[in-house]
């Protein structure tokens, strides 16, 4: 069985939420190769700097992306541990579906 606390299932929750638009899985994709600046992203993305920068904050509360101040540049970088926190829990979920079938009731 699962073993989750209450912030953890909100940290969760909000990764997969995160997880769920196409835009934010591009900026992810490019965030794999190197930390980028809002300008590069927007760039690269091809969208609106507010529409970007929607979907970073929403990136940056799921914890999946941290980033750093830099004179008047933003810097995004994958953050690895929460991206390890969502793996796990999709690998526990993967070991217990082969879990024996209920009782007859």
């Amino acid at each position: 069985m699962l073993k989750t606390s209450k912030v953890d299932l909100k940290l969760i929750t909000a990764g997969f939420q995160a997880l769920s638009e196409p835009l934010r899985l591009q900026v992810l994709e490019l965030l794999q190769e190197q930390e980028l600046c809002v300008c590069d992203l927007r760039d690269r993305v091809d969208v609106s700097q507010s529409k970007l920068s929607f979907h970073l904050k929403i990136l940056r509360e799921a914890q999946l992306v941290r980033s750093r101040q830099k004179g008047r540049w933003v810097y995004y970088s994958l953050n690895p541990s929460q991206l390890a926190i969502l793996e796990q829990y999709l690998n526990q979920l993967r070991e217990n579906a082969s879990m024996r079938s209920a009782s007859n009731c």
